[in-house]
């Protein structure tokens, strides 16, 4: 379980958003799933739609990567708990929808949205933080919350096959050291920016470290789908 800060240090900035987001697990506003008192079926997200795109593709869906800003508000007297424009200099958020990186309520009321469409969305404590609160992030118990989404994005997930299988260059189901690393390399020359020289090395020790689990020395397609949304 977390709250509204992160679970652990984010990745530093400078390695580029497209190797950050191959492997390495995002989170934010995260709270547990499991409802308080069993009211899930009690209780739902109500979704209103401020403002919808004429063009409507594609539409979010489990597993993509979505790039938002949000406001959150508490329903009992509307003071604001959160807001992502002032947070990682103002730069909106990268997270994969329906897995977990958000709080219950927010990932479900952000499925089938569109690129630039705004929404606000009222969230039963069920679906948020529930009879515990958070504390830190000025959340009380038993917390109806409000949130003004503004979705930039929708991209393919980290986790999806098209990912595994541009990584994969000799198609064996399996991601060898050396596959990644080339794929590394291939994303620090897109981006252009100055790193470390020993930056691939770490984050390559780092990619096999969270995601090799029988130390085999290969990331299997079972290891690389955690987020189990694709057929590999």
């Amino acid at each position: 379980a977390a709250g509204t800060v992160p679970r652990r240090r984010p990745p530093r900035s400078d390695m580029g958003r497209g190797l950050t987001l191959l492997l390495l697990p995002l989170a934010l506003l995260a709270a547990p799933a499991r409802a308080e008192g069993g009211t899930v079926a009690a209780e739902e997200v109500q979704i209103e739609v401020l403002h919808l795109p004429e063009a409507c593709s594609p539409k979010s869906k489990k597993g993509d990567l979505l790039n938002a800003h949000y406001d959150g508000f508490l329903a009992s007297d509307g003071s604001k708990f959160y807001c992502s424009r002032t947070q990682n200099e103002g730069h909106p958020k990268w997270f994969v929808l329906g897995v977990g990186q958000v709080i219950k309520g927010l990932d479900i009321a952000m499925m089938n949205m569109c690129p630039g469409e705004k929404r606000k969305v009222t969230i039963p404590p069920s679906l948020a933080y529930g009879q515990q609160g958070y504390a830190q992030g000025k959340i009380p118990p038993n917390a109806t919350l409000i949130f003004e989404i503004e979705l930039y994005a929708v991209n393919k997930g980290p986790r999806s096959v098209e990912a595994f299988n541009q990584i994969d260059k000799d198609g064996d189901k399996k991601l060898s050291e050396l596959e990644i690393s080339q794929y590394l390399k291939e994303e620090f020359a897109r981006d252009g920016k100055e790193r470390h020289p020993s930056a691939h090395d770490e984050i390559l020790a780092d990619i096999f470290k969270k995601n090799d689990h029988d130390r085999d020395g290969f990331i299997s397609a079972k290891e690389y789908n955690v987020y189990q949304h694709d057929e590999l």
